[in-house]
């Protein structure tokens, strides 16, 4: 027999970014039952990280990516249907090695390196309602951005940039999502509450980044700047894929990651910390990489993705 024929049906049609899951999901499943106390408090994220390596390994193991688009849409792209709710489920683990916000540590830093926080400097010299809007939108294109990544390469059947991409963005956000639990920052919004002075105002943008801030963000989830990170990998796929678009994203990445500190939700340590991981992330990938067309030039990796099939 040989070795393919030995390994599970599971392995055998596995990709990177599944293990990445049910790597994470069993790795704070771990981490929970080491440091949770008392254990009965976390009840409801055992069952999830549970609940959510479970699915991972019900679609690897009978959805067939080469079984027609809709199921090459499941097995593709699930990670980044889960993405949102393994966010949310970092809230109830903030506290899981520390019983406070260590937001002071990161002021105290930036306060040594800049000789002021950037983010009560802007408020002080630097707001204006047209700049506002401006950083607004780009951080608020944060929001689209991924699901229309994702889309748009599985409408071309890009099917190997999808594995690629996916691979690099689990990376980001788990690295990001454990290092909430690491080492919980709450950010300047809530940190600086009582000295700010000024409102960040603008008719459209702003109002609308407020609000999904206000429905959907954890508090707590600040180091690093997970946003920072998966736009810029993003952005970099498509400078590597997609040159034109990658242009266009240039300086909306750049204004999101400029935004962030403005809209007063990161420090600006979150945003390099975010940029470093999304970087790490995709080095790693495609550096180890199964890709026949690695040492192809653009136009013929081009071409290549133009005909590649599901596999």
């Amino acid at each position: 027999m040989t070795e393919q024929a030995a390994r599970s049906p599971i392995a055998r049609t596995a990709y990177a970014f599944d293990w990445i899951v049910l790597g994470y999901c069993l790795l704070m499943l771990s981490a929970i039952l080491a440091f949770g106390r008392p254990l009965a408090d976390y009840t409801d994220e055992l069952v999830f990280y549970a609940a959510m390596a479970a699915v991972a390994l019900l679609i690897m193991r009978f959805v067939d990516s080469s079984g027609g688009r809709w199921q090459a849409l499941v097995r593709l792209l699930y990670p980044g249907a889960m993405f949102t709710f393994f966010y949310r489920a970092t809230g109830g683990l903030m506290f899981l090695l520390t019983d406070q916000f260590l937001d002071w540590q990161v002021v105290t830093f930036e306060n040594m390196l800049l000789g002021a926080n950037p983010t009560l400097y802007i408020d002080s010299h630097l707001l204006n309602v047209w700049t506002n809007e401006i950083l607004s939108f780009c951080y608020f294109s944060y929001y689209p951005m991924l699901p229309v990544f994702l889309i748009a390469a599985f409408a071309k059947k890009h099917y190997r940039v999808i594995r690629e991409f996916s691979a690099a963005a689990c990376l980001t956000f788990f690295i990001s999502y454990l290092l909430f639990s690491l080492y919980p920052v709450e950010g300047p919004r809530w940190h600086f509450a009582e000295l700010y002075t000024n409102s960040v105002e603008g008719p459209i943008f702003r109002p609308l980044v407020e609000m999904v801030i206000d429905r959907g963000a954890v508090r707590g989830g600040a180091m690093p700047s997970s946003h920072t990170g998966i736009a810029l990998v993003i952005m970099l796929f498509c400078f590597r894929y997609y040159r034109k678009a990658g242009w266009v994203l240039l300086p909306i990445v750049t204004g999101l990651a400029i935004g962030t500190v403005w809209g007063r939700f990161h420090y600006a340590s979150d945003v390099f910390a975010g940029a470093a991981i999304g970087i790490f992330s995709l080095i790693l990938v495609w550096k180890y990489q199964k890709s026949p067309t690695r040492d192809v030039s653009p136009h013929k990796e081009q071409k290549e993705l133009s005909r590649q099939d599901v596999s």
